[in-house]
């Protein structure tokens, strides 16, 4: 008797500001109009997918001193633009990316859980950590914080909003109070937000250093991995998923839907040829070279983006746009593997950042397509994809139209949503375990 396959999930990515978005084509939109967020919101609908997936920026990014070309749009407020897309939408999960360095947990659990509410049980939270003095100067203490210091904070910050979430009880009229005095946050508070039709927002994380691996098994419902090779993305997921015991969790409490791009032809070849057209439209001459001065620290103006890499040392001596300071060592041991990349594969400067920066994770003919999706999630390297298109809004289109019902004929991909499923419903998430509460007299 055979076993019924693995279910697939799927995320859609809005794209934004990224090096993904093709902001030049005669079909991209608005980033800032309503509609574009509406139409995407309901073409993921159409296609089943579990959430709609908005990033963020906290500050628009600068190059030699002028905003960065993929930032001039900016980026609209993620929770604002979650919160009409609940009232325009009936079943799609809704998650957006907030920072655990520059929010409060108290104010942002609470704006998260009335999302919970707004929607039905579908919010999620993207919960990410903010490396940089660059976007700290838009805040009150500025500055950024060390690494290690950064996933203290959102450890601290994820562990107190489960206890703010879950200190309303469904059969009691007031919350418990929360008295939380640790290293990062000191809060004494009655939550004002009864708990949500899903217990709480589902927390995603996209962290994939050991810290935010740590992060991810102790926190994370989904993660959002940068693993799409197939071998990487195996040896990731049982890394993670391997380290969930220590947490007391197995296995189904924690979805890794890596991010992919993709796309499609009629044939193989086709396919390939729109790869290659995107992939410039992606990297464009100027862009590549602001890839390799980021890199280098120094102006590399002069050089011709479709020659050979710079000849030139590093300027390692002063800090980046990014406020990270460069280590002579690090620098130099990257630049030795691009141009060990360079040269193994004969790459010009405008090639090389193509192959880092725009390689799309499936290209060829939709049955090619949803046959790699399948076996991704079948042989266990992925829970299934964070499907990212390269238009807004409408690069989800194809996907929805040519390659879900490919998916939906192997039996691996739902036909329908279930008439009031939560977002936890949708990913096949367990009721989230109560945070450590105390008892019910301290009210």
């Amino acid at each position: 008797m055979s076993r019924s396959p693995r279910q697939i999930h799927l995320a859609a990515h809005f794209p934004g500001v990224n090096s993904t978005t093709v902001w030049t084509d005669a079909a991209s939109g608005s980033q800032i109009d309503f509609a574009a967020f509406e139409y995407f919101a309901r073409t993921a609908e159409r296609g089943f997918f579990d959430y709609v997936f908005l990033a963020e920026g906290l500050r628009l990014r600068e190059h030699k001193g002028r905003v960065h070309e993929l930032d001039v749009l900016g980026r609209p407020n993620t929770l604002a633009v979650l919160a009409a897309l609940s009232a325009v939408t009936d079943h799609v999960g809704l998650v957006g990316t907030l920072s655990t360095t520059f929010n409060e947990p108290y104010e942002l659990a609470r704006q998260l859980a009335t999302l919970d509410h707004l929607s039905g049980g579908r919010a999620g939270w993207n919960a990410v950590t903010s490396s940089d003095a660059f976007h700290g100067a838009n805040f009150r203490r500025g500055g950024f914080l060390a690494h290690a210091d950064r996933y203290e904070r959102a450890k601290e910050f994820a562990a107190l909003s489960k206890k703010l979430w879950d200190s309303w009880d469904e059969d009691e009229a007031l919350p418990r109070r929360i008295r939380h005095a640790g290293a990062q946050f000191d809060v004494d508070a009655l939550f004002d937000v009864p708990r949500s039709p899903q217990g709480r927002p589902v927390i995603v994380q996209a962290g994939d250093s050991a810290d935010g691996r740590d992060f991810g098994a102790e926190h994370a419902e989904v993660i959002f991995s940068l693993h799409q090779d197939f071998a990487a993305a195996r040896v990731f997921y049982d890394d993670v998923k391997g380290r969930l015991a220590a947490w007391g969790r197995d296995e189904d409490s924690l979805k890794i839907l890596p991010a992919a791009t993709f796309v499609l032809g009629d044939t193989d070849a086709e396919a390939r040829e729109r790869s290659r057209e995107i992939a410039l439209q992606q990297v464009r001459p100027e862009q590549a070279l602001t890839y390799l001065e980021q890199v280098w620290g120094r102006d590399l103006s002069g050089y011709d983006p479709d020659g050979p890499l710079p000849d030139v040392e590093p300027d390692t001596g002063a800090e980046t746009a990014r406020g990270w300071a460069n280590r002579h060592a690090a620098v130099q041991a990257r630049i030795a593997s691009l141009r060990e990349l360079s040269q193994a594969e004969g790459l010009s400067i405008r090639e090389l950042v193509i192959r880092l920066t725009a390689k799309h994770t499936f290209v060829g003919t939709p049955e090619h397509i949803a046959s790699e999706i399948d076996r991704y999630v079948q042989e266990r390297a992925t829970d299934g994809f964070t499907v990212v298109g390269h238009l807004t809004p409408h690069g989800l289109d194809d996907f929805a139209t040519r390659v879900v019902p490919l998916l939906q004929e192997r039996g691996s991909y739902r036909r329908s949503y279930d008439e009031g499923a939560t977002l936890r419903d949708l990913l096949g998430l367990p009721a989230p375990a109560r945070a450590l509460l105390p008892d019910a007299a301290a009210r």
